[in-house]
């Protein structure tokens, strides 16, 4: 299936709820209106209960339980709004994809998302930005799932859906990865042009004439959390270090071993994604 058949496919991409989609406009504005956000939030039950879950999660860490999504909102700042929100649509968007372990994902998205923001506040980007395009960096994967089965179910007894070479299977059998979906969906959801860059140049960041740091960042984040799933030991970190992008960044091994998570995300941070 050619990409754009696929982001018009109608099961491959669900709405999401129209309070986000108010949510994100308003959030976009030089000037957001905090009450507004609060009001917002509260006008869907279902995100609310999922915001205020995720809210009161090891996820942001707060120093205080949270009653409310306008507490929430006053007490977590607008990047952490956002990334709130899209986590808490896309828990009630994804909640069943056949031939995709979700717990696996959302805990590997988590990873992705905790990987970045630390490495984008070393590199001096948008460590919000960095965090949502972490989230949901992989979405075109659960895309792909729903919306091309068979085709993906083939793919995934060759190379799994977290393996280091799974990009480059997708583009060599469909002519786009992961990453292309992502970045479509993200369009579609009105996700800043940040992070759709960063998803659209996920896998080349700096080829050619581009140079989108925080791809850079999405990029060696994304290998590092695949190297996690897949056990590798210092021997296969260091042959499939992705040398070229990190000497571009200024970054060795050891640096970016550095900016893993302290705690590896655990099934009690899922709740908002799973339930």
């Amino acid at each position: 299936m050619e990409l754009e058949q696929l982001l018009a496919h109608p099961r491959a991409l669900p709405s999401i709820p129209e309070a986000v989609s108010h949510l994100m406009t308003e959030l976009d504005k030089d000037d957001p209106d905090i009450r507004r956000i609060g009001s917002l939030l509260a006008s869907d039950p279902a995100l609310t209960t999922r915001a205020l879950r995720l809210a009161n999660s090891s996820f942001f860490n707060l120093q205080r339980q949270v009653a409310s999504v306008q507490e929430a909102a006053s007490i977590m700042g607008l990047n952490h709004v956002r990334t709130m929100v899209t986590a808490a649509a896309l828990g009630g968007a994804f909640r069943k994809v056949e031939g995709v372990n979700l717990e696996q994902f959302w805990r590997y998205s988590l990873n992705v998302a905790k990987i970045a923001r630390a490495l984008a506040q070393t590199m001096k980007a948008d460590a919000g930005a960095a965090f949502t395009a972490g989230l949901v960096h992989a979405l075109g994967d659960l895309v792909m799932h729903m919306g091309m089965p068979d085709d993906i179910r083939r793919l995934d007894f060759s190379v799994p859906p977290l393996g280091l070479d799974r990009a480059r299977a997708e583009q060599a059998q469909f002519g786009y990865t992961y990453a292309d979906v992502s970045a479509g969906f993200a369009v579609r959801w009105n996700f800043p042009d940040p992070i759709v860059k960063a998803l659209k140049y996920l896998h080349a960041p700096f080829e050619g004439e581009t140079y989108e740091l925080l791809a850079g960042v999405l990029h060696m984040a994304v290998w590092r959390a695949r190297a996690q799933e897949v056990q590798l030991d210092a021997n296969g970190l260091a042959a499939t270090y992705p040398d070229m992008v990190g000497l571009v960044m200024g970054l060795d091994l050891d640096t970016l071993l550095d900016k893993d998570p302290e705690d590896w995300s655990s099934k009690g941070e899922l709740g908002a994604f799973l339930d």
